[in-house]
């Protein structure tokens, strides 16, 4: 019985124009070799499975193809095919990884100084040639000095910043970029074609987002995929053998969060912990289709409509404004880096979807309108708009100067800010609080909110607020923790404990506990908002 080859090896571009997504890189060597301006190094840098060294071993065939040196190698003479199935004495492939020391590195120089067997020139192809020793970078520096005149080097690394600049100032570099998801889901189509085996775009997408920019492990996924649905692949298979969590749940938290329902997001994070869901997945998720909904309302055009869950981005896209889009996403952000500092990740998820809730608005309708939206398919609806910043200052509050007796965090609360302004007000300390002068205290952890356009947010909105202009100042530094955020969570935290105090002191409940050994889950009660 054959053995059936994989994927990555069988469909392994043997040629310049079979390469996808290194254009800028194809046409600066077919340029070189065209007009036999031939360089003695190479460097070849970027992220795995880019295509770094199928490039040398394509460059290596058009260095001594026997037609001659070429852009477009035959692929059918002696040297060709012997480059392609790894026997050709000429080239020789390092391993830097399992070959650092000096002495590995002085053997190949001392072979290097001898002609090449049969071939034009003898090429070493050195890959991840940053983890070589410092001596032996130094027995390379030599022979890059004065190369001999039939040798070429094509060195290939992930991690350029750790090559000596004596080393990079020798050699012709060229970064490979990472593979845009949109090639690659077009480039799996095409070998799922060939290879007779059915699919659907969505598949393929998701194929493609989780490779994450390298074609060989795309082509490893889609290797697992054919195992996993047995010669068949489909979005609900390509789902469970990736693990990517149910979108339809980071859609229903996105809903749940336009409609301001604390409650269901609750429902919804639970149901997500009794499924073992990764929170920390899901917080990468969320930002991924923050990320696309941000799309749909400003570039729509970027969203093709194979997209998964097409239909639903850009329902969202409508709903949510793209002030709150953008702050959700930065919050998702904090929040996965903050997950592992959270008391567990049920907390730290759940934080981050109650961060987005507080953030928002205290009334969408009264302050800004929902973005409009043209999908990519025509279907207009929208523009993507907020309404003017002067909406934010249009307060209830008098335009009288209050008294001098001033207090921050009711303050702040009225003032109706928006989305990051409002992040930057819940987050800063008042130093001096007066009808004339305020200065706020930002901590060092939160600094990056201080930018300015939030900070003319904050100024226009107490401008109006004051009927005046005030002085307002912004410094970094430590605080008391008397922040308008900090004060609401003391106060969540007293009506949680007032409400367990309730429960356990409950007649019938502890009449359960007392008669049928019952427990009380104290992280299942939540106070009843007035």
């Amino acid at each position: 019985m054959s053995q059936t080859q994989v994927l990555a090896r069988k469909w392994r571009p043997k040629n310049f124009s079979e390469l996808t997504g290194q254009e800028h890189v194809v046409r600066a060597l077919t340029n070189a070799l065209e007009q036999n301006r031939l360089h003695h190094a190479y460097l070849f840098t970027g992220t795995r499975g880019v295509g770094k060294t199928t490039i040398a071993r394509i460059l290596a065939k058009s260095l001594n193809c026997e037609t001659g040196v070429t852009a477009t190698p035959c692929g059918a003479c002696a040297v060709c095919v012997q480059i392609d199935s790894g026997s050709f004495i000429d080239l020789i492939e390092l391993d830097a990884a399992s070959n650092t020391q000096v002495d590995n590195m002085r053997e190949l120089l001392e072979n290097a100084l001898y002609a090449p067997t049969s071939a034009r020139y003898k090429i070493y192809i050195i890959d991840e040639v940053h983890m070589l020793s410092k001596s032996a970078f130094n027995a390379m520096l030599k022979t890059l000095e004065e190369p001999p005149a039939h040798v070429k080097f094509v060195l290939a690394t992930t991690d350029p910043q750790k090559i000596p600049v004596t080393i990079l100032s020798r050699c012709l570099q060229f970064n490979l970029k990472q593979i845009p998801q949109s090639q690659i889901a077009g480039h799996l189509k095409n070998i799922l074609a060939q290879e007779n085996i059915p699919s659907d775009a969505v598949s393929l997408q998701l194929i493609a987002r989780a490779a994450q920019g390298s074609m060989r492990d795309a082509l490893s996924l889609l290797d697992q995929a054919i195992a996993f649905g047995e010669g068949n692949i489909e979005e609900t298979g390509v789902r469970g053998m990736l693990g990517i969590i149910d979108q339809s749940y980071l859609f229903d938290l996105l809903e749940a969060l336009a409609q301001k329902n604390g409650e269901q997001l609750m429902v919804l994070a639970d149901e997500m912990e009794a499924q073992c869901l990764s929170f920390d997945a899901a917080l990468q998720e969320l930002a991924a289709l923050l990320h696309r909904i941000a799309l749909a309302q400003t570039v729509p055009q970027a969203i093709s409509e194979d997209t998964p869950e097409y239909a639903r981005i850009f329902a969202l896209a409508q709903t949510l404004p793209s002030d709150d889009v953008q702050l959700f996403y930065q919050i998702a952000l904090h929040g996965r880096s903050d997950l592992s500092l959270a008391p567990d990740e049920y907390a730290g998820f759940t934080m981050t979807l109650l961060r987005m809730l507080t953030f928002m608005p205290d009334d969408l309708a009264a302050n800004r309108q929902p973005p409009q939206v043209t999908s990519a398919s025509g279907t207009s609806s929208t523009k993507v708009e907020t309404q003017p910043q002067t909406a934010v200052a249009q307060s209830s509050a008098p335009a009288a100067t209050p008294s001098p007796a001033l207090d921050w965090p009711q303050l702040s609360q009225q003032l109706k800010l928006t989305g990051m302004a409002k992040m930057l007000a819940q987050h800063s300390e008042a130093k001096v609080i007066s009808g004339e002068k305020i200065e706020l205290c930002v901590p060092d952890v939160h600094k990056h909110l201080l930018e300015k356009k939030y900070q003319d947010k904050i100024q226009a909105a107490l401008d109006t607020y004051f009927g005046k202009p005030v002085t307002l100042n912004f410094s970094i530094g430590s605080i008391t923790g008397l922040t308008p955020v900090a004060l609401q969570q003391r106060e969540e935290e007293e009506k949680q404990v007032q409400a367990i105090a309730a429960i356990e002191t409950d007649p019938v409940v502890q009449e359960l506990i007392e008669q049928f050994d019952a427990k009380l889950l104290t992280s299942t009660i939540k106070p009843i908002e007035k």
